[in-house]
């Protein structure tokens, strides 16, 4: 889930898309459009899905396009520049883009995921792990100044681990491509996503032994958002985007596990059921699908807490100024 590299672009798109109008709202058959964008296609994103396959959104009147934009910078590329009209992708992506100084934000307002989403899992069995024993190990993590890694480092420093001193760490391997650079033999340990976690589980190439959400604490992990000017102008949309997303929500905490894995399965189409629900599961347990959409600020300010920590944050934002809470908090009621 790699979110930052290629700001140069964002900054590009930035300057371009200044003087263009916000896009309007579009109508097909009596109903609102959203252009909708994920930056993957992820288990860690079911509740989205629930709306999408629930009717959710049709529920409120509206028509959504989808789509799946791989990278944080090609999303925030593609809102910055009107060809979407909502982005989920993480909270940190409008704080970047606002210090480069966008004369039209990126504003998040409904937060879909609330931790960190990737695990530790070792080559070997682990009997009584302690993080102290990661100490001198080679560590396969994430690319740089992206979320994963920055709450992957966030947490081994609060374990008394300097990643950059303690550990031989490889952060040189893109992000599609680490599962396999594990199996392969590169590492002693690796932070890895599911649900290529409980494959590698799976089949007895590694061993899931800890979590990077549980230990990083809550946070907007993954949020919709859209810029200014489109909330502005579309305000009676973007609330009942919100609604559907909240319905969804409910809907995940109140079924089962493999309810919830039948409702998400044809967006997953080559991985197979019980992995599915295996993901779902180890997400829900760990409360890492939020049960509403409002960003509070303890979430907000240990976002940027963890961002400080990796040296990604030129200085602080508050809360009013990137995220409007009022759609989720009317959802919310």
């Amino acid at each position: 889930m790699k979110r930052k590299a290629g700001l140069l672009s964002i900054s590009l798109v930035l300057a371009l898309s200044a003087g263009l109008a916000a896009c309007g709202e579009k109508k097909e058959e009596g109903k609102a459009t959203v252009r909708l964008a994920e930056v993957t296609r992820s288990i860690f994103y079911a509740p989205q899905y629930v709306a999408l396959s629930q009717g959710f959104f049709e529920e409120e009147g509206l028509k959504v396009e989808f789509q799946t934009i791989a990278g944080g910078d090609k999303v925030s590329t593609a809102l910055l520049s009107g060809q979407i009209d909502v982005a989920l992708v993480g909270a940190e992506s409008t704080i970047y883009v606002r210090n480069q100084g966008a004369d039209d934000p990126l504003i998040n307002f409904a937060q879909l995921t609330q931790t960190d989403g990737t695990f530790l899992v070792s080559r070997k069995p682990v009997a009584n792990f302690d993080w102290s024993s990661l100490k001198g190990v080679t560590f396969l993590g994430q690319r740089k100044g992206g979320m994963p890694q920055m709450a992957g480092e966030f947490t081994l420093k609060k374990k008394g681990i300097d990643p950059h001193k303690d550990l031989n760490l490889i952060q040189n391997v893109d992000f599609a491509n680490i599962p396999a650079a594990f199996t392969s033999g590169t590492g002693e340990y690796v932070q890895l996503f599911e649900p290529q976690a409980t494959v590698i589980e799976n089949e007895g190439k590694g061993y899931v032994i800890a979590s990077f959400g549980k230990e990083s604490g809550k946070l907007p992990y993954t949020v919709f958002m859209s810029k200014k000017s489109y909330i502005n102008k579309n305000s009676d949309t973007v609330q009942k985007f919100t609604n559907a997303i909240h319905k969804a929500q409910k809907w995940v905490e109140a079924k089962s596990v493999p309810e919830i894995a039948e409702a998400i399965i044809s967006y997953f189409p080559s991985t197979d059921k019980a992995v599915v629900e295996g993901v779902v599961k180890r997400y829900k347990d760990q409360g890492s699908f939020a049960t509403d959409p409002v960003i509070d600020e303890a979430e907000w300010k240990n976002l940027q807490d963890v961002m400080e920590a990796a040296g990604e944050l030129k200085a602080r934002v508050p809360l009013d100024e990137l995220v409007n809470n009022s759609f989720a908090e009317k959802a919310a009621k």
